[in-house]
């Protein structure tokens, strides 16, 4: 339940929210700008699944620091359009970031596993004895 509530979003909450995303209102219900994340503890680790479709491997990074799992993916797109006489008719760019953080306490950063596999990237951290804090880059399988 604490990492439930040390993770969770009040400012859905805010009354006065409502007023400065109305004019988002299309943008927050249509876009798909959020890491949807599944964390399943057991009495031996904890077991994470979050969906980042169309990241590469190379362009996730994976910290684990002061007891929090940190994930960013980046994703950049470039696309241009030319006629045969290679005009360019249309130029496009997106680009993303999203990061998450959650809270998950005394884990053997070690032991840890990671796999990314058809747009999933599945984590899996071993619990520890011993409480350490000190930071390790997590490597993608």
């Amino acid at each position: 339940m604490a990492n439930y509530l040390a993770n969770r979003n009040f400012n859905d909450l805010d009354p006065m929210n409502f007023f400065s995303d109305f004019g988002n209102f299309g943008k927050k219900f249509f876009n798909n700008d959020e890491m949807k994340t599944d964390i399943k503890e057991t009495d031996k680790s904890y077991e994470v699944a979050a969906e980042l479709p169309g990241f590469k491997k190379d362009g996730i990074h994976i910290d684990y620091r002061d007891n929090t799992l940190r994930i960013n993916a980046v994703h950049n797109l470039e696309k241009e359009d030319k006629d045969e006489k290679g005009r360019v008719l249309r130029q496009e760019r997106s680009s993303s970031n999203i990061t998450r953080s959650f809270y998950l306490p005394g884990v053997d950063e070690e032991s840890v596993k990671a796999t990314y596999d058809g747009g999933i990237l599945k984590l899996t951290l071993p619990k520890m004895t011993e409480d350490k804090q000190d930071s390790h880059h997590i490597d993608i399988d």
